[in-house]
């Protein structure tokens, strides 16, 4: 998911090719679940006629300031991005768009031309996004709840070391929490903490002060060189973690070290063991769960299938195999389970996944219920009259249903 070098990056190619310009024409998705608590005929109205004056991010939320409110507020979700269409270049490599791309793509939720003739449009392949309008976002949640943010904010070293020491869970797990940290998504933490060589795992509370130090440094590094290439990952240091940490286990290296991979507060850690070495007992309640490095397909976020459970679960099932009464065994059931919708299943744990880690996730903005699917919003134009569109019957939560037997 865009994080804060993605986000600020976007940011970034808004002030250098939009600030300034009036906008001329509004087309906003007929989406409710991106576009919330506004209808697209009201939200075009609010923005037509106006003057760009500034883009502002604070975590991976943005929003453009216009020469009067509201605001256009965006918070990314899984896919979120910024296009721009009628620049010759542009640091931003995921805002150029072809000639031959279709424009704007079927997947805009929000597109705007300006009076120069530059386009700019926000896209959402994946609906987890949110884009609605405010008087004063920073003002209210999900922004105001944000801590510091990573690159605008930093803490002073002597405060970061004082306020970790007052943390007692994982480390992976406070630097995802958005009220502690707001920008750092999972990506940047597993990085950060590579190169502080701490593992994730680790008890903020019982980092010395040298880790603490390497920590505080690691953070600012990593943003500011994935800025410099203009969070092109295809640019990261060769050296980095992240061009490994969506291999399979047994397979991901780094600097011919092996990556493995665990998971902390939900979320799958990369790490490198030989490195990132786990000191005292891990703190209560992380539930944290080691993949093995077999090769096997991994899940969350594409890096890795969880395979071990809990002491708990295997246990209880060892019990009831003890327990279980000689004789004949039944047969297993011979009905074909009724196959789950691929991209509901991959949607809703994707949405859990970004959840998890962006303890902001526009909950406060949007009163769609998460996971609920609709269908993808058109867009709308209230000065182009629209084509009847066909109705499409939103896909079962329980896949093709099964045939009455007589």
């Amino acid at each position: 998911m865009p994080e804060l070098p993605e986000v600020e990056a976007a940011r970034r190619a808004i002030e250098e090719h939009c600030v300034g310009k009036v906008i001329k024409k509004a087309v906003i998705a007929d989406d409710s679940k991106v576009i919330d608590g506004i209808s697209p005929s009201d939200f075009e109205a609010s923005l037509l006629g106006k003057t760009i004056l500034s883009a502002h991010r604070k975590g991976k939320h943005m929003w453009l300031r216009l020469d009067s409110p509201p605001f256009p507020t965006f918070h990314f979700g899984m896919a979120g991005a910024i296009y721009i269409k009628g620049v010759a270049v542009t640091n931003y490599k995921r805002s150029v768009v072809n000639e031959d791309d279709e424009w704007p793509s079927k997947y805009s939720k929000f597109f705007v031309e300006l009076d120069d003739g530059v386009d700019l449009s926000f896209t959402d392949k994946r609906r987890f996004a949110k884009v609605c309008l405010l008087k004063d976002p920073a003002s209210v949640p999900p922004i105001s709840k944000l801590g510091p943010d990573a690159l605008l904010e930093p803490m002073a070293l002597d405060d970061f070391i004082e306020s970790l020491g007052k943390k007692k869970l994982a480390i992976k797990t406070l630097l995802l929490d958005q009220s502690y940290i707001s920008g750092i998504g999972n990506w940047v933490a597993d990085e950060v903490l590579y190169q502080a060589r701490i593992h994730p795992n680790q008890s903020a509370a019982t980092l010395s002060k040298e880790s603490c130090a390497a920590l505080h440094k690691s953070i600012q590094k990593v943003i500011e060189k994935a800025l410099e290439v203009g969070a092109d990952s295809s640019r990261f240091p060769n050296n980095w973690i992240f061009h490994s940490r969506e291999k399979k286990p047994g397979k991901a290296f780094v600097d011919g070290k092996e990556i493995h991979f665990i998971t902390t507060g939900g979320r799958t850690s990369a790490f490198v063991p030989e490195l990132q070495k786990l000191t005292g007992a891990e703190p209560k309640n992380q539930n944290s769960k080691r993949k093995i490095n077999e090769g096997k397909k991994m899940n969350d976020e594409g890096v890795g299938e969880l395979v071990s459970k809990t002491k708990k679960t295997a246990d209880t099932t060892d019990t009831k195999t003890k327990s279980k009464p000689k004789g004949p065994s039944k047969k297993p059931s011979t009905k074909r389970k009724s196959k789950i919708n691929e991209d509901d299943g991959s949607d809703e744990e994707a949405e859990n996944d970004d959840a998890s880690d962006d303890e902001d996730n526009s909950h406060d903005i949007g009163k769609t219920k998460a996971g609920k699917r609709t269908n993808v919003g058109r867009m709308h134009n209230a000065s182009v009259s629209e084509k009847p569109s066909k109705q499409t019957v939103p896909s079962s939560r329980s896949g093709r249903q099964r045939k009455k037997t007589k």
